[in-house]
Order: structure tokens, then C-alpha cells, then sequence
């Protein structure tokens, strides 16, 4: 993390957490069991640098120890872009070759991404290129509104996709489907996005906000630690067999059974009641 980085607590009382951390690239606020990281390089369309990658990654490291941090999301300043991909000035002066600076900043961050035991959430609300598109694609759920699209355009200057899109490009769409979008980098819009499961739900732009804000309202009141498990547990079975699968349901199941919301979902079933999850 940048020298320039800090943490300040804004406001904190017994019935709102609210705090800041402030950053050069990107911004992150927690407030009300959100941790919100949004891009900020707008000049550049929020192309990622290796200052803005650690900046990612540490943030996100907070958001998974903070115990207030329920569901995280992820989204960019504006509305003209997400992010444009690898900021390649940046890159090239950072003095490492591709895959120094991918195993370095971008594989950590990804794996991060995918590791945290807590659903992040991604507010696609402008163009996701490159590696842009492959830090959408790690989120658990990605919403966009229609004029969105994303574009796996590293074929365009004679790369091949990274940054974990050739894992979750087959695994969403298939693997013909993937051949297709990365070998010819097209644009596919929101709308095709959803159609082939890119990409969680497309909303019109004027709808994207308060959906968002809908995903957010549930998963803050969600079941925390059996979420995080169905997510580990999930990202397990892209590559296990049956039998580790069942044994991983079983291990997992006799944790989150001796857990507090599980005691307090299996309560308010039986009292024919809502649910009041405290994500322990």
C-alpha cells in the first residue's frame, strides 16, 4: 500500500458503523456492514496500475477481516467506463516483465477476490475491457445496465486473456463460447451478457442504482458465514470430484450448524418468523 494510504474513522456508534480509508486510486468507505471500493482514475478511464492493483488488494483485505463487513462491493466513479484494463504507460514503467507483474499484482488480487468468505458484489456501470472484464467476471454477481459492455480485447495487440478470464471465461459461457469472445475480442453488451451468463442481470441505466442497492440490502442481511461457505465450497467444485464435494458439504454443514444465524434461521422457521441474521 501507498505511503499516502491511511485509515480514519469518519463515525462510529452502537447502531451505525461507518468508516473511510483514503487511498491515491481508488476509494473505500464501510458503512452498515458495506464495504464499498470504487475506482478512481477517471482520466484514464480507471486503467489499473500497480499502485491501483495493491490499493485493490489491500482494501479488500480489510473488507475480509473487518467482522461489521457483510457483502462488498465493487464498482467505478462516472458512468463512462469500469475499467479500460491495464494501464500499459503505467505497466511498462513499473520495470517488470508481463508475467512478473501478473504473478505480482493481479494474481493475488484475483485469488483475493475469489478466496474472501464474503459475496462480492459488482456495479457494472461502464465499459469492462481486458483485464477490466476479468475483475468483473471474478465477482459473485455482476449488474450492469444496457449500454454496458465488455470486451476481451487483449487479442487486439497480440496478448491472450489473463488475469483468471481464461478460467472463468469457459466455466460461465462454455468453452466454444469463450473461444469466441477471446479470440476475437468483440463487444458483448449486457444484454448478450445476461443471455449467455457472463454476467448476473442487466437492468436499464436509470434501474442500476436501486438494484444494486437491492443485492446489497440482502446479502447485508444474509446468513454471512454460510454464504461465505457455499462460495468456498463452490469455487471447490469447479475442479473436485463427487466424493470430495459431498465430504466438503459434510465438513462445512457441521461448522455452520453449530453457528448463531443458523440456530436463529432454524428459530424463526419455526416461529414462522423473519430472520434476523447477525453473520456470526
Amino acid at each position: 500500500m501507498s505511503t499516502f494510504s491511511y485509515g480514519l474513522t469518519a463515525l462510529e456508534s452502537p447502531f451505525t458503523h461507518f468508516s473511510i480509508s483514503m487511498f491515491q486510486t481508488i476509494i473505500f468507505e464501510n458503512t452498515d456492514g458495506i464495504a464499498r471500493i470504487t475506482l478512481n482514475r477517471p482520466e484514464v478511464l480507471h486503467a489499473l496500475s500497480p499502485v491501483m492493483l495493491q490499493e485493490l488488494l489491500t482494501a479488500l483485505q480489510q473488507a475480509e477481516t473487518d467482522p461489521t463487513v457483510r457483502v462488498v462491493l465493487l464498482t467505478a466513479a462516472g458512468n463512462k467506463a469500469f475499467c479500460s484494463g491495464a494501464d500499459l504507460k503505467a505497466t511498462t514503467n513499473a520495470g517488470k516483465s508481463a508475467g512478473e507483474l501478473l504473478e505480482t499484482y493481479y494474481n493475488p488480487l484475483i485469488l483475493a477476490m475469489r478466496n474472501i468468505a464474503k459475496p462480492v458484489v459488482c456495479k457494472l456501470n461502464g465499459l469492462a475491457a481486458g483485464a477490466g472484464a476479468s475483475l468483473a467476471l471474478a465477482c459473485d454477481v455482476v449488474i450492469a445496465h444496457e449500454q454496458v459492455y465488455l470486451s476481451q480485447i487483449f487479442v487486439r495487440i497480440g496478448l491472450m486473456p489473463d488475469a483468471g478470464a481464461t478460467f472463468f471465461l469457459p466455466r460461465l459461457v462454455g468453452l466454444a463460447k469463450a473461444f469466441e469472445l477471446a479470440s476475437t475480442g468483440r463487444h458483448v453488451y449486457a444484454t448478450e451478457a445476461a443471455q449467455i451468463g457472463l454476467i448476473s442481470r442487466v437492468v436499464p441505466e436509470t434501474d442500476l442504482d436501486a438494484a444494486v442497492d437491492e443485492t446489497l440490502a440482502y446479502y447485508k442481511q444474509a446468513p454471512t458465514a454460510a454464504i461465505g461457505a457455499m462460495k468456498q465450497v463452490l469455487n471447490q467444485s469447479m475442479h473436485s470430484d463427487l466424493q470430495t464435494l459431498l465430504q466438503l458439504e459434510a465438513t462445512n454443514q457441521n461448522i455452520l450448524s453449530r453457528t448463531a444465524d443458523a440456530t436463529e434461521g432454524i428459530l424463526s422457521f419455526m416461529q414462522k418468523r423473519k430472520p434476523d441474521y447477525q453473520g456470526k
